[in-house]
């Protein structure tokens, strides 16, 4: 393939408890030149989980996906010439996952790196596509153009679209291992809750069976309480919430948030 998922990126206060979390309920893992100054990433495998501190201004939560790239040039000039209202900036050498961030036409962020790329370090390197039992599947984004988002992401990064079911409104866009959802976003969706904008959605994951994971999740909290995942489905709105969830993220068995409220969609294999 010529592009690849490479990481998913959230902002958190709670960055060193949200490195816990997923380390201890996914099996994530650092790297050997991990550092905790910056921010915490953990990987599957395959792909890399960015938990950057939060800073004034920068709203929490899931944050974008990075993708790394055969040829970033490439990626350019089908931004020049197709998507005049995508662009592309050059990011600080310190980072080490992308170099380059760049936007679709409805706004939202990607990161891009090219392969070999010299700031690349830490998880992001040791992710050789070995993935863990339990590994990210997906990242979902909200947008009011989906139709328009998918083509977008397979003609500028040669994703490939997988079918969907008959009667599912969203895309589903395959580096060959790891998903991008697109979701259609509709105001009337957020009836009796809190209405959410377009944007970056929630993260999935696969994990090898469902009641082993949850035996987990409940051994976890037992042993450290902090670690707690917060849970969806309570109250009237919440109700409304999950309810949602199902719906735009059919292939979702069980849904939960991280501790600092990033949402999360669980399946076996």
């Amino acid at each position: 393939m010529f592009a690849k998922i490479n990481h998913v990126a959230i902002v958190s206060e709670k960055y060193a408890l949200l490195s816990a979390f997923y380390q201890t309920a996914f099996g994530m893992k650092t790297s050997d030149r991990h550092s905790t100054g910056r921010a915490m990433t953990v990987g599957d495998g395959y792909v890399g989980l960015n938990i950057n501190p939060r800073k004034a201004g920068r709203p929490a939560g899931l944050d974008h996906f990075g993708v790394e790239v055969q040829d970033v040039e490439t990626v350019f000039d089908r931004l020049r010439s197709k998507y005049p209202d995508a662009g592309w900036i050059q990011r600080p050498s310190t980072r080490p996952y992308a170099g380059i961030t760049a936007n679709d036409p409805d706004g939202n962020v990607f990161d891009l790196s090219q392969v070999e790329m010299t700031n690349r370090t830490g998880v992001y390197v040791a992710n050789t596509g070995d993935r863990n039992t339990r590994y990210i599947s997906h990242v979902a984004v909200r947008t009011k153009r989906p139709d328009e988002m998918a083509r977008f992401y397979c003609d500028v990064l040669e994703l490939q679209e997988l079918n969907a079911s008959a009667g599912d409104p969203n895309h589903y866009l395959s580096d060959g291992m790891m998903t991008l959802m697109i979701i259609p976003w509709r105001i009337e969706n957020y009836a009796g809750q809190s209405i959410l904008p377009t944007g970056m959605d929630h993260v999935g994951f696969i994990v090898e069976n469902l009641e082993a994971f949850r035996d987990d999740v409940e051994q976890m909290v037992g042993i450290n309480p902090v670690l707690n995942p917060i849970v969806v489905g309570r109250g009237k709105e919440q109700g409304a919430r999950l309810e949602l969830l199902k719906q735009q993220c059919p292939i979702g068995e069980h849904f939960m948030s991280d501790p600092d409220y990033t949402m999360i969609a669980v399946r076996a294999v």
